[in-house]
């Protein structure tokens, strides 16, 4: 299932439309498989028309699974489990109980009411925004190496950031990005200073969001050691 394709690695290919060919060629390879590709716009309208269980009622309940991307993947996920023939109650036991993947939207921990998230695999805007739509109080911790010179899809949810703490090589971009939209800035310039200065501030109900919005190479390996080094800040607070 191809839930959907957003500009990404574009350094590699000629435009986007070589791009999405390449994605489809996964599916052409493959017997017995229809190909359907959709923007993601249309795909989640799609999606989201179809409501044909009370199993999607009860976002709520489902801790890793926030943000309304995540009721879309989860109708998604629904629609093929009773294709498969499975068991309603236990398709609503795995949603209530799944984790999570490491460093996408990655709840770490919670601390005087404060919700730690990781989501260092949000290498670029659009796979940033998802998360900024999941939060209502944010403090987003943001940049790196940037990939575009825009905020791109993160500034449809820039109502939900209470102050942003930027990082590393993009960082002073960033924070003139957002503070020409009137957002407070912190420019914390490495991820230890981000988290400090985030966990001082921080408010009972708001949400400390590593979503960088960037690639990882100028301060990390990659986004795996980038969220690792988030985890281990926020484990010793």
């Amino acid at each position: 299932m191809l839930l959907n394709i957003t500009p990404d690695h574009l350094d590699r290919y000629e435009s986007f439309e070589a791009y999405a060919a390449a994605k489809e060629r996964l599916f052409a390879m493959s017997s017995g498989l229809q190909v359907d590709l959709r923007s993601p716009a249309n795909a989640g309208a799609q999606c989201s028309a179809e409501d044909g269980t009370g199993l999607l009622r009860s976002q709520e309940n489902w801790p890793a699974l926030q943000g309304p991307h995540n009721a879309l993947n989860v109708r998604a996920a629904v629609r093929t489990c009773l294709h498969l023939g499975l068991d309603e109650d236990k398709i609503e036991e795995s949603l209530r109980t799944y984790p999570g993947l490491p460093h996408r939207m990655e709840r770490v921990r919670e601390l005087g009411g404060v919700l730690f998230v990781n989501d260092s695999k949000a290498t670029n805007p659009e796979a940033a925004a998802p998360a900024l739509a999941a939060y209502p109080r944010i403090r987003w911790i943001v940049g790196g190496q940037a990939k575009t010179r825009e905020l791109g899809d993160t500034a449809k949810h820039l109502d939900h950031v209470v102050r942003a703490y930027t990082i590393g090589e993009a960082g002073p971009m960033f924070a003139d990005l957002l503070e020409a939209r009137g957002i407070a800035v912190t420019r914390a310039e490495t991820l230890e200073n981000a988290v400090k200065c985030a966990r001082k501030d921080s408010q009972a109900g708001e949400t400390v969001l590593l979503s960088p919005a960037c690639a990882s190479f100028d301060q990390f390996r990659d986004f795996e050691a980038r969220g690792d080094a988030f985890k281990a800040l926020v484990g010793a607070l």
